[in-house]
């Protein structure tokens, strides 16, 4: 089999599939063809995630016992439904999270481990384990209730066979149940941390969760979640996340950086202020701190008056901005600019308020659950229900953008050492261009009922473009882009944009590219900034060499203060998510453009300045 999951067997696919096998009466193991590991016991949770079997890494699967034939099937079914992952992961929100970015209140300190000095062993360590170990289960039962698939990875680590050969084995040859436990996990841990998949070392947080939970039941320590202040953490787990009190914790600040752990999914979706990567600053138990994570601050004994100002501001900011979403961002000097919003699923575009249009539909994410292509009538189906969404306002739609971190479970592509240099986007289809043509045939279907641009992604040269046009055949009046991804494309716009109707630029890429950081990657995220002023020389050379219309639609479109700059710079056209419509739209009709110094920000040192100058 071929795992087609973005980031591997990962800690919930893995959960999954491990799962699955112990279900059924015989012994299974995974091999990675690619890599030559294994084979593992596919009926632990840590030798499966460990194998770190990555996207597009081919699997052998052994099966042995009265069950052999009935699980291989099982894995096999499993295997073509992604191992669950087309499964969107969602927890329920609670009330009372501001939405805020902004943050002030008392550190309450946590993280800092289970002391374990006054623990005294006796006779039945075996015992205490297995106590503590059915109570965590009932408690990781009932968060995996209310925050799913999450917690299915808590509960697969919890029971691992494996480890917990080991942890009762240290146990029997003289160590205490907490020692034991603690160096086990601490050893696993260590494992997913030198991984090379980035998302795949974040994993090493739910194992460390894992640990503390069953060494607080093991030495009688209750884990009060912290309230009325921020919380500062090395790092943010999921139950902590969870469990929180909405409602009266201020915020989290978390040491580490990174925003795929699943403490910080569940934070955000429950609307609580959170920062991350504020680092190893010194934070004393008890003293007031304030984050902003808009401008990336984090402040020890803040001016209080200064910062609550700040506070009340964005609080006023998020009122009126919803409140005037529907009101066109015009410019105090007289400028409209069109403020659109970049559409995954439908039901983005049914939140979406005050959006003129979408400025980006993301078709690989739109039928990304599928495991086989979707037809043309189900791709006009789901084109006419984003526009009915929007009113009729003009939607653009992205072809297939896939390669690097976006897979189509339907379109397997053999594995590549670099895959962000590698086939991405446009590229995939010079060489199986049928996929794509289908969907360029439900786009003009759509664009006879109403107003649809279309635009390829991944343009590097003008033999791309007509290419692209030839496959395309008549407009009939649509509307048709490229995305500005590549320093290239951006140096050479005004040769690939001779026969297009504009372009848009794709910051998250172009940034990365152009500092030559992952933007996934902890290490070097900070590199990636799309205030960078090289990134931002690019889009003026875009904006002024394009000879059409120049649009934006990556991050720094959602970001209101960079927005003001990317109009200033001759942008027309931002298409931001969902919840920033309404501020960037705010922020644009305060500003005037013709204020801006664009020379100075260009000319600038670094982002920071850049930033200093906004």
């Amino acid at each position: 089999m071929v795992v087609g999951n973005e980031h591997g067997l990962h800690a919930r696919p893995a959960a999954r599939l491990v799962g699955l096998v112990n279900g059924f009466d015989a012994v299974v193991t995974l091999t990675d063809l690619d890599t030559g590991k294994g084979p593992v016991d596919a009926s632990s949770l840590s030798m499966v995630a460990t194998l770190n079997a990555q996207q597009g890494h081919r699997l052998r699967v052994g099966a042995s016992g009265t069950e052999a034939e009935a699980v291989l099937a099982a894995v096999e079914n499993l295997a073509a439904e992604n191992f669950g992952d087309a499964v969107v992961e969602t927890t329920v929100p609670s009330p009372g999270g501001s939405g805020l970015d902004v943050a002030l209140g008392p550190a309450v300190l946590a993280g800092a481990g289970v002391d374990l000095g006054a623990y005294v062993a006796g006779d039945n360590e075996l015992l205490r384990l297995d106590d503590a170990l059915a109570t965590a289960r009932d408690q990781l039962r009932e968060l995996q209730d209310v925050h799913g698939d999450i917690f299915a990875a808590h509960l697969a680590l919890l029971g691992d066979r494996k480890v917990l050969d080991d942890v009762r084995a240290s146990i029997t040859a003289g160590a205490s149940a907490p020692t034991a436990w603690k160096q086990v996990y601490d050893g696993l841990a260590a494992t997913f941390e030198g991984l090379d998949d980035p998302y795949q070392r974040e994993r090493a947080q739910d194992v460390r969760a894992v640990r503390d939970r069953v060494l607080r039941l093991l030495v009688g320590v209750t884990a009060e979640a912290p309230t009325d202040g921020i919380l500062v953490v090395p790092e943010l787990d999921a139950a902590t996340a969870a469990t929180l009190d909405a409602t009266r914790i201020a915020g989290i600040a978390v040491r580490a950086a990174g925003t795929t752990g699943h403490g910080v999914i569940v934070a955000r979706s429950r609307g609580i202020p959170l920062i991350t990567g504020i680092g190893d600053v010194d934070v004393p138990p008890g003293v007031v701190v304030f984050f902003d994570a808009r401008t990336g601050s984090f402040e020890v004994a803040p001016d209080e008056d200064r910062v609550r100002a700040t506070i009340t501001e964005r609080e006023g900011e998020r009122t009126r901005a919803i409140a005037d979403a529907e009101q066109p961002a015009t410019t105090r000097d007289g400028r409209t600019i069109d403020v659109l919003v970049n559409v995954g699923v439908v039901q983005d575009a049914v939140d979406a308020r005050g959006a003129d249009g979408s400025g980006l539909v993301r078709t690989e994410v739109l039928f990304g659950d599928r495991r086989t292509a979707p037809t043309v009538d189900e791709q006009v189906d789901a084109f006419r229900a984003i526009a009915r969404a929007l009113g009729g306002r003009p939607i653009t739609i992205r072809t297939w953008d896939i390669g690097g971190d976006k897979p189509l479970p339907f379109l397997p592509q053999d594995r590549e050492a670099n895959p962000f240099l590698g086939e991405r986007g446009l590229r995939v289809f010079r060489r199986r261009p049928q996929l794509l043509r289908d969907q360029l045939e439900a786009v003009r279907r759509t664009a006879a009922e109403t107003q649809v641009h279309v635009m390829f992604p991944m343009v590097t040269t003008a033999d791309e473009v007509e290419w692209a046009l030839q496959e395309l055949g008549p407009r009939d009046g649509l509307e048709v882009g490229i995305m500005v991804e590549v320093p290239a494309a951006a140096l050479r716009v005004s040769t690939l944009a001779r026969d297009l109707d504009f372009v848009s630029i794709g910051t998250n890429d172009l940034t990365q590219y152009t500092t030559a950081a992952d933007r996934t990657n902890a290490a070097v995220a900070p590199l990636a900034d799309g205030l960078d002023p090289a990134v931002l020389q690019l889009i003026d050379h875009v904006v002024r060499n394009a000879g059409v219309r120049v649009a934006v639609c990556g991050d720094l479109a959602s970001d209101p203060q960079a927005a003001v700059l990317l109009a200033a710079l001759g942008v027309t056209e931002l298409s931001a998510v969902g919840p920033q419509v309404p501020l960037v739209k705010a922020q644009l009709r305060q500003a005037d453009l013709g204020r801006v110094d664009t020379a100075a920000v260009l000319a600038a040192r670094d982002a920071a300045q850049v930033r200093g100058l906004l």
